[in-house]
């Protein structure tokens, strides 16, 4: 249901106290003001400047002190919507709270007033009254409209633009996730540094979100793999099925009844390839990469965490179609965790649980864990995810595709190396040991002043003990999981 249509309803069913949750305070009143203007509803407006005023009257009706424009509210007996502010710092003030739950309680028919804030937290003493909304973030179609309007503005100031349709879509979606004022605000900054606006503007913007994004401390906008799917070794299956699922963005694919895929959760040996996948496929698809950190989630106020968590999986849905990264998500959601934290993170869980079942279409989850042992149950059951891969070691075929990858990354022409020596040689190794070996050869010849050689590796490759020595009984235990749980990624070595 889209913000209007929301608030229509709430307004309609008589709720005395909303506290809306938001960052676009234009927008939001913008919103808000079509909903009431369906039921006949005048709207007021409070805050600690302007004081208290009806929409359509010139002058100020009320007070710049809370207590007593509240009181004021008290004696209007007629229908109406009070929007107050910014009122979050008074709150601590109880005879605001105390009139605040007075007028809510008297639940007049038609009245309801609304605290608009950056969260939905409020005072124990509203608890039962207040009843939390959030404003979902603008839509492609608003997000296209304003676009438009600041290209259409920007052309009328004679500022030159050089872009044709596909660029203006790209535009778009280089803003999307963020808040109208934002995305204007980009837009602006990329054509005021040197009088135009062309498609190399498109990709400034696109980084200009990622640091806006990453201030955020949640997400953080990747940028895409220089490489491909088919440029990482091995894992022939996932491949495969990464192939087939990603055509279900297609527009075709919705015609012919498809909805986009869900997500991937891949698991396995540490080193083995799970974080590149998420990286290239992102790439292949052509879709933007979100990454979320599940432990930076958590902060130490009330209600702070879900708040977080809910505002970073607003932004996502609002860039999608795109793919949502959770590196090592047992970080986050491990079974068990929650015990000390007065609940926090079973209703994280909660949340995100919620999340996976109820998210519209077009944001595909690609989670990767170490120790899948960790997650509770329920994010592992059947539905979550369209499937779950397991990441082993390599096999022999791969890792001599995994030496070919670097060698070539490194401007080095495989085919005057052993590859066969060197995957015989490399048995029990993960692909990222494997480049390790790689990179320690070449700092061996580089201080011996020759080039680096079938030999040069095989001596570091000696020289290294892989993880699956080190600790073998915690490779046999994901193993032991995965077996009859997990789809391999990769089909095994013929005997």
């Amino acid at each position: 249901m889209d913000s209007t249509a929301d608030l229509r309803l709430l307004l309609a069913s008589r709720h005395p106290l909303i506290v809306a949750e938001m960052d676009d305070e234009v927008r939001f009143m913008d919103i808000l003001r079509r909903a009431a203007a369906t039921s006949s509803l005048p709207v007021w407006t409070w805050s600690a400047t302007q004081g208290l005023r009806r929409d359509g009257m010139t002058q100020q009706v009320g007070t710049n002190d809370a207590r007593i424009a509240l009181a004021f509210i008290a004696q209007i007996k007629d229908a109406g919507v009070f929007v107050m502010n910014d009122l979050r710092p008074f709150l601590s003030d109880n005879q605001v709270v105390r009139l605040i739950k007075e007028i809510a309680q008297l639940n007049l028919p038609g009245q309801t007033i609304v605290l608009t804030a950056p969260s939905s937290e409020v005072p124990p003493e509203l608890h039962g009254l207040a009843l939390p909304w959030a404003l979902e973030p603008p839509d492609r179609a608003e997000v296209e409209i304003e676009v438009r309007r600041t290209i259409a503005d920007l052309t009328a100031r004679k500022f030159t633009v050089e872009l044709e349709d596909k660029d203006v879509d790209g535009l778009v979606e280089a803003v999307r996730g963020l808040t109208l004022p934002e995305a204007e605000r980009l837009i602006l900054r990329a054509a005021l540094a040197d009088g135009k606006l062309d498609v190399v503007d498109v990709a400034e913007v696109r980084e200009a979100k990622a640091e806006l994004l990453e201030n955020d401390g949640v997400l953080e906008l990747i940028p895409a793999d220089a490489g491909s799917l088919e440029g990482v070794g091995g894992m022939d299956n996932l491949k495969a099925w990464l192939a087939t699922r990603g055509r279900g963005f297609e527009p075709a694919a919705k015609r012919f009844g498809l909805d986009p895929p869900r997500g991937v959760l891949l698991t396995g040996v540490p080193g083995c390839g799970k974080s590149l996948v998420a990286k290239t496929l992102a790439r292949a698809w052509s879709l933007p990469l979100v990454l979320l950190d599940p432990g930076s989630i958590y902060g130490s106020y009330v209600g702070e965490s879900e708040a977080r968590l809910r505002s970073a999986l607003n932004t996502v849905e609002a860039m999608a179609p795109a793919v949502l990264w959770l590196d090592e998500i047992e970080k986050g959601f491990a079974a068990g965790s929650g015990a000390g934290d007065s609940g926090v993170s079973q209703r994280v869980l909660g949340a995100f649980l919620h999340w996976m079942q109820e998210r519209p279409p077009g944001v595909f989850l690609v989670a990767t864990s170490n120790d899948v042992e960790r997650l509770p149950p329920e994010l592992l059951r059947r539905g979550r995810f369209d499937e779950i891969f397991f990441v082993d070691l390599p096999t022999g075929v791969e890792r001599e595709a995994i030496f070919r990858v670097h060698l070539s990354k490194r401007k080095r022409d495989p085919a005057v190396f052993d590859l066969a020596a060197l995957g015989l040689a490399s048995d029990g190794f993960s692909g990222a040991e494997i480049e390790g070996a790689i990179v320690g050869a070449m700092y061996r010849a580089f201080a011996a002043g020759t080039e680096v050689a079938t030999s040069t590796i095989l001596e570091e490759l000696a020289a290294t003990t892989p993880l699956s020595r080190t600790r073998a009984e915690d490779v046999a235990a994901i193993r032991a999981w995965a077996r009859g749980r997990a789809t391999p990624a990769t089909t095994p070595d013929p005997p």
